[in-house]
């Protein structure tokens, strides 16, 4: 069977498995989802993992874990406790679709994860991908996977024409049924660390005898980015800050809680918020921040909270403790971090020392501030 699919004989097959497993081996990052092979961890990192990189899932990882450790714990939430669990990974479908599932588990049985990739793949939010990854690292089951990471390899290995059907049928080739959790995490982690899309390191591929490639560059097109601009009020009282929740059918991010969005003077209407900002009106803060494929320049104003008198129907006033349970949209839990949402007054010879691009008369951030966004 190995042999209409790859051009590789017996002892080479036997060969390439050997090289890749000895590598992964020795050279694995040690990931909290890798201690052991427990499913339900497995699980939650593979979701957090679709469409979004290692580095930025480990803080949300640990502490998704510590706030719902089982499926049982997942189960019984509040949707809006997974949410804020969830905040500033993104892509939320994904947290509510593992909500749902966890949901169904408990209800339908008993709390007892599938063990087979056809079990998983009859759950919400798991496809063909997710299925077999965590069959096959958990339960030790004989599937082959192929991600991002796994086509590229394929790719390069074979110089495949990468179409899904044919990637498949290779890695269902390649698999080691003595090891097919640890076979299709090699797989991963190499195209993740060493068959990376740009500057692969060959020298240090195992498998580079076995390469057609061994470095050439397919050439590939670059997705085009587009830029905007957003502009958001932080508007506080007695230690309180102002919220307001995106609506139920939002196309992004629906029913999370964001600050307010103002206009700029100029802007062909107003705002939600019913606010407008002059020329004059320095932001207390600028920043970047992408979703999807946009990347937007960020301006936040510090306003009063007369200002927000005809604020949007449903917006709430929350202490900071409050803010950390709900589940903000990634942005606005990254400008809390930024800018303190207790604020002090200040006297005006303090306030005459302060940056002409940071003055906020009356008032003092006490999170520095990072400078203008420049170009």
């Amino acid at each position: 069977m190995a042999g209409r699919k790859l051009p590789l004989s017996a002892a080479q097959l036997r060969s390439f498995r050997r090289a890749l497993l000895r590598w992964y081996d020795a050279n694995r990052r040690e990931l909290p989802w890798r201690r052991d092979r427990d499913p339900y961890r497995v699980w939650v990192s593979e979701i957090m993992l679709q469409q979004t990189r290692v580095a930025a899932v480990l803080d949300h990882y640990a502490r998704f874990m510590r706030r719902f450790p089982t499926v049982q714990s997942l189960a019984t939430a509040r949707e809006a406790s997974v949410l804020a669990a969830w905040s500033g990974l993104g892509y939320y479908h994904r947290a509510r679709r593992m909500h749902q599932a966890a949901k169904l588990i408990v209800r339908e049985h008993g709390g007892n994860l599938p063990k087979t990739s056809e079990g998983w793949s009859e759950l919400p939010g798991i496809g063909r991908y997710t299925a077999a990854a965590i069959a096959s690292i958990a339960f030790g089951e004989a599937v082959a996977v192929v991600d991002g990471n796994v086509e590229r390899v394929l790719r390069r290995l074979f110089e495949s024409t990468g179409r899904s059907s044919e990637c498949w049928q290779q890695a269902r080739a390649l698999l080691d049924h003595r090891s097919p959790g640890g076979f299709n995490q090699a797989m991963m982690e190499l195209g993740a660390t060493i068959c990376t899309p740009r500057a692969p390191q060959c020298r240090l591929c195992p498998l580079h005898s076995f390469c057609k490639a061994r470095g050439v560059e397919e050439p590939t097109a670059s997705a085009v980015r587009k830029n905007g601009e957003l502009h958001y009020a932080l508007a506080q009282k007695n230690g309180l800050v102002l919220l307001v929740r995106r609506p139920a059918d939002a196309a992004l991010m629906a029913g999370m809680w964001e600050l307010p969005v103002v206009a700029l003077e100029g802007a062909p209407s107003l705002s939600p918020s019913g606010v407008r900002m002059g020329a004059k009106d320095a932001p207390l803060l600028r920043l970047r921040h992408s979703i999807t494929d946009t990347d937007y320049r960020v301006a936040v104003f510090s306003v009063t909270a007369e200002q927000m008198q005809d604020a949007p129907a449903g917006a709430k006033w929350f202490t900071r403790q409050q803010c950390g349970r709900l589940p903000l949209t990634g942005l606005a839990r990254k400008i809390l971090r930024r800018v303190d949402t207790q604020v002090e007054p200040r006297g005006a010879a303090e306030a005459a020392l302060a940056p002409a691009t940071t003055r906020n008369p009356g008032f003092t951030p006490r999170a520095k501030l990072i400078p203008p966004l420049r170009g």
